[in-house]
């Protein structure tokens, strides 16, 4: 059941008109329901910066902690090496 072009527009001019009243009267948080909802998009929004950060460091750290363990030293190799996995 898609949206007539009217309706869609209709519903999207009555949402920003919402958003705009919320922000003219300075009551972001008019329920605990609005107040929840930001906070979970805070939390979420931490999570994604916290993993970005993370893959940055690894992939700075990676040049420089690569030589430690490279793939050619296999002195202490256990089981049956499969070969057709290797580039």
């Amino acid at each position: 059941m898609a949206l007539s072009r009217k309706s869609l527009e209709q519903e999207l001019s009555d949402t920003a008109h919402q958003v705009l009243g919320k922000l003219r009267s300075h009551q972001f948080f008019q329920s605990q329901w609005d107040t929840g909802a930001f906070i979970i998009f805070l939390v979420f929004l931490g999570v994604v910066l916290l993993l970005l950060l993370l893959v940055f460091i690894h992939c700075c750290c990676s040049g420089c902690c690569d030589r430690h363990s490279s793939r050619s030293q296999k002195k202490h190799s256990w089981g049956v090496d499969n070969l057709a996995l290797e580039p």
